[in-house]
């Protein structure tokens, strides 16, 4: 079965983006392994720990390489993708020569309290993984805007029509995926 890595690029409590993700998860196939990797406590990529790397970046890359599969779900932040998300973007990709990105499909989601639905930290958190060598999923391009009007105050989204949307979409990523995935 695949493994499908979820990174949420909010390390707000009851973030949005963390209930898009889990509504995109209920659309994988029945069995699915899920795991959420956390980025918030990954302490700034440094070069020069290349050499002697933090322990926590040598489980942070180990858990990336683990995976075969990843869900992107990123909030807006000054028309960009969070530090946190770059961060562990990077962290994983070092030391040069050692991305564990590399060959593994993605599926990008951005969602935003308002109408412009994170769509510019979306393109350029594609942006980054056509760097890191992620065969990305195309369509449906999954922008989720007005997210305050979707959600409850846990972050998880209850409106009917998003929530089958977007497990369409996870059921859409599932096929996807399946054609890299050995």
């Amino acid at each position: 079965m695949t493994k499908y890595g979820v990174v949420v690029g909010s390390t707000r409590k009851n973030s949005y983006s963390e209930g898009v993700a889990k509504a995109i998860v209920a659309g994988l196939p029945e069995g699915s392994e899920v795991n959420y990797l956390n980025i918030a406590d990954l302490p700034l990529y440094n070069q020069d720990l290349d050499a002697n790397s933090p322990a926590v970046y040598d489980e942070f890359r180990a858990a990336v390489q683990a995976q075969d599969a990843f869900i992107f779900v990123t909030p807006e932040h000054n028309r960009n993708i969070p530090a946190a998300l770059k961060n562990a973007l990077d962290v994983a990709s070092r030391p040069w020569g050692q991305n564990s990105w590399a060959g593994k499909p993605a599926l990008v989601a951005s969602q935003s309290i308002s109408g412009i639905s994170g769509v510019l930290a979306h393109h350029s958190l594609r942006q980054t993984l056509v760097f890191l060598d992620m065969p990305t999923m195309q369509q449906p391009e999954l922008y989720i805007g007005n997210t305050m009007q979707l959600a409850d105050e846990e972050g998880n989204i209850t409106n009917e029509g998003t929530k089958e949307f977007l497990a369409g979409a996870g059921k859409s990523f599932s096929e996807f995926a399946a054609k890299f995935v050995d």
